[in-house]
């Protein structure tokens, strides 16, 4: 009996193992099979596809969406072919490139040339590969490439000391984008007339100089002078928006080459919060200001003295050649006297978020490296107002900077008379015309007059023990100095005046409005903030109403009112 009732139980037992182990099979297999079509169906997926299932904010900063395609084929072929290339390319490079390394060779240098250049046995690497859309009338191409090269490069160079001295650039480590232009496209073979090429982005450029037998350190400034002008003569001969042109077919391409497009106006106005890089004392800065950073290209603006919040309000033009790639590129500096100059922080402005014939005010706030996208540390903000002016586009908007606007009738005539004497007005007529310009240049001294109406004050930050304040405004024109001040509203942190105040102003596009609010006290002051303005947007529009932030303090606003007259005034004779 016992023996039955047990063949039984291992029946069951047996064939509940069998179950279990076919279902659980059965099981893995679906599993697998749906992770399969799930793998499959993320393999079809397109990056605008992963995008709606995950916005980009959420992937982590190693995800990069790009549509480059990659050029694993090329670069097998290039590596094959690169000793020929190298043979073929060097000298050809070589001569092209002595001429502009002449051009930009230092002042300490009586001669700057090749005695070898070869490209080394390391061929680059191209990593990417896209096109863009050009309307129709060609095909652009972008490679980026990335090269680590073993290049042999000797420079002989000869000092005005008459020291003659091999230098060695070693180590020469390069990522950047190239860009490849097929314009125009024709019905002939190869289907484009010329090509044109031009390096678009220059991600990075690192050499070393190494005196052969020797330390290039034993001659000051000789590395860093070197250095800069093998930067400057990449950036001025082939860096983007210059682009070499190659025929292909016979024609005329001169509508290929460089050629201004317009001009950015620039008014660097003021900066606020600087990091302070002195020990001693505050520091001591300024700005340099440039579209392509080439030093005759290149802006500076004057030094402002142990200062944290500088005032600049200056004025600078900048030719532009390609509005939708160039941008504006901000650094402020602290000045170190007779040592070099240390970066406080720096900022850009795309060229084509601005709107043509419209002029944007912006805060920029400074970073280290404008590579660096995640640097969180406050180093201050720039205070910028910019207008973009497209060539032949003069007589569609206004230009607020160009030398005859808000100017009387009779600055105008003074103006066109001097253009008449340059032109070549003879006879009695340019002496006539001389005459009257001189005697109305010395009689017009002012181009307008500004009307400002102190409105009211808002959310003001208590002075008082009594958590109260007895406010009043002070306005200062900043080139005249001229001065008026508002009444005292005692115990009021919401002030109202209601109080208007003119002022002469004799260049409206460089004068700056000063408004500063105080805190009366029996015996003496205390400061509460201020907000500085141009005159820019009033020349504009007339007159306006806005509320400012106040600088300097935790909280408040001042609700101003200011028009524009342009009116003439003589002096009494």
């Amino acid at each position: 009996m016992g023996f039955f009732f047990g063949l039984v139980v291992g029946l069951v037992v047996g064939l509940g193992i069998i179950v279990g182990f076919v279902r659980s099979e059965n099981a893995r297999s679906k599993l697998r099979s749906e992770l399969a079509t799930t793998i499959a169906a993320f393999a079809r997926m397109t990056v605008e596809d992963s995008k709606k299932i995950l916005p980009a904010e959420f992937y982590p900063s190693w995800v990069v969406f790009s549509h480059r395609q990659k050029l694993t084929w090329l670069n097998h072929h290039l590596e094959k072919l690169w000793p020929y290339v190298n043979e073929a390319a060097s000298e050809l490079i070589k001569s092209s490139v002595e001429p502009v390394l002449e051009q930009y060779r230092p002042f300490i240098l009586s001669s700057l040339k090749f005695s070898k250049f070869t490209l080394g046995t390391v061929a680059p690497q191209f990593t990417g590969v896209s096109i863009i859309e050009d309307g129709g009338s060609g095909v652009t191409m972008e490679l980026e490439m990335q090269w680590d090269a073993n290049s042999s490069i000797i420079l002989a160079i000869k000092t005005r000391l008459g020291v003659a001295l091999p230098v060695q650039v070693k180590n020469i480590g390069f990522t950047g984008v190239f860009r490849l232009i097929f314009r125009p496209l024709v019905d002939e073979f190869p289907g484009f007339a010329a090509v044109s090429y031009s390096l678009r982005e220059k991600k990075k450029l690192d050499f070393k100089l190494k005196v052969v037998g020797g330390d290039i350190s034993t001659i000051p400034g000789l590395s860093d002078s070197i250095e800069a002008t093998i930067h400057d003569a990449i950036e001025d001969s082939i860096t983007w928006p210059v682009r070499k042109i190659v025929p292909i077919l016979p024609g005329d391409y001169s509508e290929l080459e460089l050629k201004p497009v317009g001009t950015l106006e620039v008014k660097l106005v003021q900066a606020k919060g600087l990091t302070n890089k002195d020990l001693i004392g505050k520091s001591d800065p300024y700005a340099v200001l440039f579209v392509r950073p080439l030093p005759e290209k290149t802006k500076k603006s004057k030094t402002i003295n142990n200062d944290l919040n500088p005032i600049w309000n200056e004025h600078f033009e900048f030719i532009v050649e390609d509005e939708s790639t160039q941008h504006l590129v901000v650094r402020i500096y602290d000045d170190e006297g007779i040592q070099s100059s240390e970066l406080i922080g720096c900022a850009q402005v795309r060229l084509c978020e601005l709107e043509p014939g419209k002029v944007k005010d912006v805060w920029l706030k400074l970073v280290k490296d404008l590579d660096v996208q995640r640097d969180t540390k406050y180093r201050g903000q720039v205070h910028l107002e910019l207008l973009y002016c497209p060539f032949g586009m003069e007589n569609v908007f206004t230009n607020p900077f160009a030398p005859n606007f808000s100017m009387t009738s009779l600055e105008k005539v003074l103006t066109n008379g001097e253009k008449a004497l340059k032109s070549g007005a003879n006879g009695t007529e340019a002496i006539e015309l001389e005459k009257d310009a001189s005697q109305k240049r010395r009689e017009v001294i002012i181009r307008g007059v500004l009307s400002v109406t102190v409105i009211l004050a808002e959310n003001l930050p208590a002075s008082d023990l009594m958590g109260k304040a007895d406010p009043y405004v002070v306005l200062t024109m900043k080139k005249s100095e001229t001065r008026n001040k508002t009444r005292v509203v005692n115990d009021c942190l919401n002030p109202i005046w209601n109080q208007t105040f003119d002022f002469v102003v004799e260049d409206g596009l460089h004068d700056m409005l000063i408004a500063e609010v105080w805190d009366h006290d029996t015996f003496g002051k205390d400061y509460m903030g201020r907000c500085i303005l141009t005159l820019t947007r009033v020349i504009l529009e007339g007159e306006y109403t806005d509320c400012f932030e106040l600088d300097g303090t935790k909280s408040g606003k001042l609700k101003l009112h200011l028009k524009w007259m342009p009116q003439p005034i003589y002096r009494d004779t």
